[in-house]
């Protein structure tokens, strides 16, 4: 048992690690929660909710980060990782298919908003959106627009790993004079998930959306493997759903739907598989994709998280990012990093929050701590993007 999991658990026998609430009712907690208010009890459950860390634990973790950090990967090694990101990600998805992550069914719990809002909410923003989607569309169709300078102009298409292969999208690029027609045009609530996978949000999404009438789903993936596995998926269905091979670190893609009508964009588990010096551009396209009031859901790995702190010496790419044995790789966010990224692309903070739990092996007598960093983010009804 590593010795940092070994401490804490002699100080949860000892009753000496810190509890936000020792009545068992947590005053922020949703309903459901677990909190561990009694050390003898931690290996009743597999995971225990809103850990609090001493100083002691949080200083052992950041000098096991220091020692797996201190031997970087070779220059020329880390340029193939990043070059050849996605066919890493397409063997994984090769090799593994739909058998190594589970469905996040806990999605809708921690992100409401993937659900439409009343009738009188989306209203408020239909108005202030509709202008920017005709302007959008003008702009994809090879209209000239003048803007300001604080204006964003499209990016053309070019050659790449993008793939769109719903006929709709075929109308909407003939230009000015035929019908705005492409995959969701009719729909009036559309999410797009990034970094889709194997679909094990795909399909709990779908799942609560198939009565819901008016919504649309749309996920990319760079690895085409894995929008295969959606694509064949026996829940998969065109009508509700268009799943597509696309690069966001390559901001000339062109997407299968024009800028600004997005109501969701679920970016969870993604952010950190792309190198820290691309994340900013990345999120500054996605957030032009969002229609005003559209909010960006994110979810990723928090600094000091157990599976930072199981890297090995010599698997660190630089600072707090590592590649793993299978060439995919990994950062480790804090919330203040977080904060800056999103707001710097001119969307509004509406949670920031790192969620530290307590993951419990009952088998093996083991607790690791989990930690990760949650965000949601709206685009201002009168948005300007920061360059």
């Amino acid at each position: 048992m590593n010795v940092i999991w070994r401490n804490y658990i002699c100080r949860l026998r000892q009753g000496k690690v810190p509890h936000r609430c020792q009545s068992g009712v947590h005053p922020a907690a949703p309903l459901g929660s677990r909190i561990l208010t009694d050390p003898a009890k931690v290996f009743e459950h597999n995971m225990w909710d809103y850990m609090q860390w001493s100083k002691e634990e949080e200083a052992a973790a950041r000098k096991k980060v220091e020692e797996n950090s201190a031997t970087r990967v070779a220059p020329e090694e880390q340029v193939k990782f990043e070059n050849d990101a996605n066919k890493y990600w397409n063997t994984f998805y090769q090799t593994h298919k739909n058998k190594f992550f589970k469905n996040r069914n806990w999605l809708l719990r921690e992100f409401p908003e993937i659900l439409p809002v009343d009738q009188n909410t989306k209203e408020k923003v239909e108005e202030s959106s509709r202008d920017q989607v005709r302007s959008n569309f003008s702009r994809m169709q090879g209209t000239e627009v003048h803007c300001q300078k604080s204006c964003v102009s499209s990016d053309p298409p070019s050659k790449g790993r993008s793939n769109f292969s719903n006929l709709d999208l075929e109308e909407h690029s003939k230009g000015p004079g035929k019908t705005e027609r492409f995959p969701g045009s009719s729909a009036t609530f559309r999410i797009l998930e990034v970094g889709c996978g194997a679909g094990n949000s795909v399909f709990p999404i779908l799942n609560t959306l198939q009565n819901i009438p008016g919504s649309f789903l749309y996920c990319c993936d760079f690895a085409p493997e894995a929008v295969d596995l959606v694509k064949s998926h026996a829940s998969y269905s065109e009508a509700q759903c268009s799943a597509f091979i696309h690069d966001v670190c390559d901001d000339g893609l062109a997407y299968p739907f024009p800028d600004g009508i997005l109501d969701v964009i679920l970016l969870v588990f993604v952010l950190s598989s792309i190198h820290p010096d691309r994340m900013q551009a990345v999120v500054h396209r996605l957030s032009r994709l969002l229609k005003p009031g559209g909010m960006l859901l994110f979810r990723d790995h928090g600094r000091y998280d157990n599976a930072q702190l199981r890297f090995k010496k010599g698997r660190c790419l630089s600072e707090n990012f590592y590649v793993r044995g299978d060439g995919t790789r990994a950062y480790f966010f804090t919330k203040g990093e977080i904060h800056h990224m999103f707001c710097e692309a001119g969307l509004h903070e509406k949670q920031n929050l790192v969620d530290h739990r307590l993951q419990v092996n009952r088998k093996k007598q083991v607790a690791m701590h989990r930690v990760w960093v949650q965000g949601k983010f709206q685009k201002p009804l009168h948005w300007t993007q920061r360059r």
